[in-house]
C-alpha cells in the first residue's frame, strides 16, 4: 500500500454503495477520539453520508488505487449547503455567486487504513482547483473536529464553532472554516 498510486476521479452514481461503506468506516475509525459513540451513530443516520447533488453536479471526487479500490472521497459545491449528505434535512441547494460567495468544501472522508497518506490533501487540492476554474476565490466548510488540523495546515482559518443538532439532546460540534485565494 505504501507505494500505491492514487488517482482522483469524479464520483459516479454507481460508486454510491461503496462510498456509503467508506464513509461509515471513516467516521467510526477516525472520529472516535473527537466524538462519542452516540454522536457518531446519530450523525451517520442524520448528517454524514453521500450527497447525490454533488455527484449530479460532477463536483464529488473519489480517490482510487490502481486496483480500483476507493480509499477516500470529498467534494466542493457551488450550492449553499454547508454540510450534510442526502439524509440531512436542512439543505439549501440554491446556487452560489462566485463573485460574492464562497464555494463549499464538503463531505471529506478517508478510509482509516489509508489515513495520513496525503489522500485528503490530494482531494482538497483538486476541489480548490476546480472551484477556482469555476470562478470562486473563497472556500468555506463545516469541518469536523477531526478534520480541522488538515484544513488548518492547508491554509484555512477558523471562523466560528458550530453545533449540528442531532436530536435527543445530542449535538455534533464542527468548525466553520474559510480560505481566501485572492
Amino acid at each position: 500500500m505504501a507505494s500505491e498510486q492514487i488517482s482522483i476521479r469524479v464520483a459516479q452514481e454507481t460508486d454510491v454503495p461503496t462510498l456509503r461503506l467508506l464513509i461509515d468506516a471513516s467516521v467510526r475509525g477516525l472520529q472516535a477520539n473527537d466524538y462519542s459513540p452516540a454522536q457518531i451513530d446519530v450523525a451517520l443516520q442524520k448528517v454524514f453520508g453521500v450527497d447525490s447533488q454533488l455527484i449530479a453536479d460532477g463536483t464529488y471526487l473519489k480517490a482510487e488505487t490502481s486496483a480500483g479500490e476507493i480509499v477516500g472521497c470529498g467534494g466542493w459545491s457551488k450550492r449553499k449547503t454547508l454540510y450534510g449528505g442526502d439524509v440531512w434535512v436542512a439543505r439549501e441547494d440554491s446556487l452560489l455567486d462566485p463573485k460574492k460567495d464562497a464555494a463549499k468544501i464538503r463531505a471529506f472522508f478517508v478510509h482509516p487504513n489509508w489515513a495520513r497518506r496525503g489522500i485528503g490533501t490530494l482531494i482538497l487540492d483538486a476541489c480548490e482547483k476546480a472551484g477556482m476554474n469555476a470562478g470562486f476565490t473563497r472556500f468555506e466548510m463545516g469541518a469536523t473536529l477531526t478534520g480541522v488540523p488538515l484544513y488548518r495546515a492547508r491554509g484555512y482559518t477558523e471562523l466560528e464553532p458550530l453545533e449540528v443538532p442531532l436530536g435527543d439532546g445530542l449535538a455534533l460540534p464542527i468548525v466553520r472554516m474559510e480560505k481566501r485565494l485572492a
